[in-house]
């Protein structure tokens, strides 16, 4: 990237940063610098930072809180773009909330305005567009359980367009914005005024509580490594019985297997390479011990799925997002 490119970005978006090192914006705090580094604080913003990025054939990401995320120890050559909208507007029986509002900050307030729904997602790190971007769920609950629609950027067309959630193609940790050039701006979600408050919050408050004592909080990490393996049908069902031993029936009923519990049952939790360590706590996390590299991180991974692979012929999908690869 030339000077001159650089110096007309400045010029457009005062606020720009150069060689901004990325550990500072990822929930890892790993990640080399990008080149350039903007936070869009409006819908107007973010499009002008994105016609301006593919004018000058500048390479460009978009992310939002940076915790389903890896990006590159050699960072990334080109405009880095954190969503930094956040409103989020309370109805009656439902709330709008823009792309960057923390997902835990909206499940907070929805409860504490009554609202039944989202309260499951106190325990979701990150954001609003990241949720929705990969249906994300927990604790019996899902992104598509209570979303009415998404509003979003079609980069075909540089136009925004609402889908309601029918068309959404929501799956497991998985939508249409996965794989079609969109980009989430807010999201709407319908909910419904809790018969008992008190009880709504202490089912909240327990969530919390079972996170800190099941999930490992005290060290920097990117969630979920990897997705739950999800049986295709009975026949599978039954070929995994003779594969893996003393499956949960809880798991047999809900047609999955937990990455975390495979990684337990193969005995790599607490393997180390570098600082990047398979949390002790829970399997399908790693965590950061300090001075982890992002090469760590993939080489462990890359570990585990080998193990899973090899002990049980089953290949675990990445949930992480990758930048700068």
């Amino acid at each position: 990237m030339n000077l001159e490119t650089i110096e007309k970005l400045q010029k457009n978006f005062p606020s720009i940063l150069i060689d901004e090192p990325m550990s500072k914006h990822t929930n890892l705090r790993i990640g080399g610098p990008a080149k350039l580094f903007y936070a869009a604080d409006t819908v107007e913003d973010l499009i002008d930072a994105l016609q301006i990025a593919r004018r000058e054939q500048i390479p460009w990401y978009v992310f939002g809180g940076g915790s389903n995320m890896l990006v590159s120890d050699d960072g990334f050559d080109g405009l880095m773009i954190q969503i930094a909208f956040r409103d989020i507007k309370m109805r009656s029986k439902s709330v709008t909330a823009d792309a960057g509002a923390i997902t835990a900050s909206l499940a907070r307030q929805t409860v504490e305005a009554g609202l039944s729904g989202l309260e499951w997602a106190v325990g979701i790190p990150g954001t609003v567009g990241g949720a929705v971007f990969g249906n994300s769920g927990a604790w019996g609950g899902e992104i598509k359980d209570t979303l009415v629609s998404v509003d979003c950027i079609d980069l075909a067309t540089m136009k925004q367009i609402v889908y309601p959630n029918a068309v959404c193609s929501f799956g497991y940790r998985d939508s249409r914005f996965k794989h079609e050039p969109h980009i989430i701006l807010r999201a709407t979600f319908g909910l419904k005024p809790a018969e008992d408050s008190t009880k709504l919050t202490t089912r909240m408050n327990e969530i919390m509580n079972e996170r800190k004592e099941k999930q490992p909080t005290d060290n920097p990490s990117a969630g979920c490594i990897f997705k739950n393996f999800v049986f295709k049908d009975e026949s599978e069902i039954e070929k995994l019985k003779n594969e893996v031993k003393d499956i949960p029936v809880e798991m047999l009923d809900r047609k999955s297997l937990s990455a975390g519990w495979l990684v337990s049952q193969s005995g790599m939790k607490g393997e180390r390479i570098g600082d990047a360590q398979i949390s002790e706590k829970h399997g399908n996390f790693i965590i950061n011990l300090g001075n982890a590299r992002a090469q760590d991180i993939l080489m462990l991974t890359s570990k585990v799925k080998m193990k899973i692979r090899d002990e049980y012929n089953i290949l675990l999908e990445d949930e992480v997002q990758l930048a700068g690869f």
